[in-house]
């Protein structure tokens, strides 16, 4: 898949996530066989772009190329200057965010709640295009809710508007993450316009990813939650869809190994404190299908230094690998 000069390959992409696809998570993904790993979204608010938060959002040194930026907001003009300071910080694609269906974000008439104003996409996408040479790319939903699904219309006006490449949640802002995500209105987008097409919702296996391409027709596929404590997702995807052969789960040993890294790149980059308390979350996620998650998650939540959130974490594989459970 192609979206302006770079080659996205494997067609398979980590979907950006508030709170999730910070640079170590992203430089892992990458390094774990994603073709693409989407910033989580930052903010075109210029007030708020020297902020702690905003600076490691906006942290891409040493990031393979292409690196694609998520920006968020609802003023054409804000956001093209937002593109602009962005493209100038390191980023490589720009994508405007039309997706979230957070009420947070809904509520100040950003992510999916711009989907209900088509003239204002229209602006938006015109002004974002217009203010960078690199290519931007659009995510959204199939719309507002069930009643008014517009993803058609925002489609073609996307295209119109010069945008290089659609990413589309199959699911309405109303659903949420709630029921099965549409791969017919995908489908239908995919054959309105001539951009290429990212398909996006509920994409969690091999076989899946298999059955999603062929029901859409998209040229790729864009993984969230599916990447959430599984990030050799992406390999696993590429080389099913290559081979049609599966690859083996990885061993507790590997598995130990890939977050163990993650963490202590977690407490590198935000600092002990903040890095512990956000390693939590993935340590739940890594676990979450297992039967002993839920005495690991609780010992693990009581980690309040990296050593001892390391020590612990060791210690939860090692007796994975012996065959023994964790007591709760």
């Amino acid at each position: 898949m192609q979206i302006g000069p770079y080659l996205i390959d494997p067609p398979v992409v980590l979907a950006p996530m508030a709170g999730v696809t910070d640079k170590p998570f992203r430089l892992l993904c990458k390094r774990l066989g994603a073709g693409l790993a989407v910033s989580e979204m930052t903010t075109a608010d210029p007030k708020l772009w020297h902020t702690r938060k905003s600076l490691h959002r906006m942290d891409h040194s040493g990031e393979p190329e292409p690196v694609s930026v998520q920006i968020a907001g609802a003023d054409p003009v804000v956001l093209a200057e937002a593109a602009r300071f962005n493209v100038a910080n390191g980023a490589q694609i720009i994508d405007i965010n039309m997706g979230c269906p957070a009420k947070k974000v809904c509520n100040v008439w950003s992510g999916s709640a711009l989907l209900q104003d088509e003239p204002l996409v229209a602006r938006i996408c015109k002004a974002v295009v217009d203010a960078v040479e690199v290519p931007v790319t659009l995510k959204i939903r199939t719309g507002w809710n069930r009643d008014n699904r517009n993803a058609l219309r925002i489609a073609r006006i996307a295209e119109d508007c010069g945008i290089a490449a659609l990413a589309v949640h199959g699911r309405t802002r109303a659903d949420k993450y709630e029921g099965e995500a549409e791969y017919d209105t995908i489908a239908a987008v995919k054959a309105a316009i001539g951009i290429p097409v990212f398909a996006n919702g509920d994409v969690t296996t091999p076989e899946r990813a298999r059955h999603v391409l062929a029901a859409t027709g998209a040229d790729a596929l864009m993984i969230g939650r599916g990447a959430q404590g599984r990030p050799w997702i992406f390999r696993e995807i590429a080389h099913f869809l290559a081979t049609g052969e599966k690859l083996p789960e990885p061993a507790p040993d590997e598995v130990a190994t890939i977050l163990l890294g993650h963490l202590e790149h977690l407490y590198a980059f935000y600092g002990e404190h903040a890095g512990v308390r956000i390693a939590r979350k993935h340590l739940g996620w890594y676990a979450k299908d297992r039967p002993e998650n839920t005495a690991f998650r609780e010992v693990a939540n009581r980690a309040e230094s990296a050593q001892e959130q390391l020590r612990l974490t060791r210690d939860y594989f090692a007796a994975l690998a012996a065959g023994v459970a964790m007591a709760a």
